[in-house]
């Protein structure tokens, strides 16, 4: 058999993003406004003899390292989508970063956490005037940063589904590592937003304990997030069924007549890409490609694979 004559049959293994390019684009452009913060403070920091400046820059550095993880993935998983050796494709290395980052985050959520148990036990002398200038520009770099990375396509897609009844459940469209780097930059913004109330309540009426106090809410909120993210991207790397519901309409176009699914596998390639495998036993047994056809119209299914049995019965 000539090579040319499978060609109708043969396909790509590419199963990243939509959107993959320009999440990539963004979340390198935080990178770089997260690292210059970092190095201002530091610097800056070391020039005025402003430990909390210094403080503050190494904690940013701590979100550079999770942010380049995120862009890292989107690299690697571009420059290696067409490599043989990953057989499925690299759509899951976003999932994988996630998980990284996500663990991350919770690190630095119990730090802060540790922080603020610290200083309830043992107050320390505030410079109120730099911490809140400190936390008001870094808030400033966070939100233009959550600005960058605002996913836009979810609600893009929320729309076209509800307008056009599309098959094909999203559940499983999401881009876990976007989403865990936006994570990242709303959690830091939080504890900006925290601190800056904090220290104004403490510097308005003496309440000391108040800056520790939200630190330790600050805590409790980003570890829940880090867990979310968690549960989100170990599902897919665990290949978890991303969405029951599909996983039964696919049962049920397939199930005509004679025909019956005895085996059924769906799980997550990528962000908006799904592989199928199911084992068909019929008394009059079709060509896989009858099958096939019959999934038309779900969106999302990138790899579908039918095995097609003789029933002994």
């Amino acid at each position: 058999m000539h090579s040319r004559s499978i060609t109708p049959w043969t396909h790509g293994h590419s199963f990243l993003g939509a959107h993959h390019h320009e999440h990539e684009r963004r979340t390198w452009s935080v990178v770089a406004l997260t690292a210059a913060m970092m190095v201002a403070e530091i610097v800056g920091g070391t020039l005025f003899g402003s430990i909390a400046l210094i403080a503050d820059g190494w904690h940013m550095g701590t979100h550079v390292a999770a942010l380049a993880i995120a862009g890292l993935a989107y690299l690697f998983a571009r420059r290696h989508a067409h490599d043989a050796r990953f057989s499925l494709g690299t759509g899951k290395f976003g999932e994988l970063a996630a998980f990284a980052s996500a663990i991350i985050l919770g690190i630095i959520a119990l730090g802060i956490g540790y922080e603020s148990v610290l200083r309830l036990i043992n107050p320390v002398v505030i410079h109120y005037r730099e911490a809140v200038l400190i936390a008001g520009l870094g808030l400033c770099v966070n939100l233009a940063s959550a600005w960058l990375l605002r996913d836009d396509h979810g609600r893009d897609h929320a729309h076209h589904n509800h307008d056009h009844h599309d098959h094909g459940h999203h559940a499983h469209r999401h881009d876990s590592n976007f989403r865990a780097a936006y994570m990242h930059v709303v959690a830091d913004a939080l504890v900006s937003v925290l601190t800056i109330a904090g220290l104004s309540a403490a510097w308005a009426f003496g309440w000391t304990f108040m800056d520790p106090l939200v630190g330790l809410v600050g805590m409790v909120v980003i570890i829940s997030w880090a867990l979310a993210i968690i549960r989100t991207a170990g599902s897919v790397l665990l290949d978890t069924v991303p969405d029951p519901v599909l996983a039964r309409h696919i049962r049920e176009r397939i199930e005509i007549g004679g025909d019956r699914v005895a085996d059924l596998h769906l799980w997550q390639l990528g962000p908006g890409h799904a592989a199928v495998i199911a084992s068909v036993v019929s008394d009059a047994p079709q060509a896989p490609s009858v099958y096939k056809e019959r999934l038309a119209g779900f969106a999302g299914l990138s790899h579908v694979t039918i095995e097609v049995n003789q029933c002994r019965l």
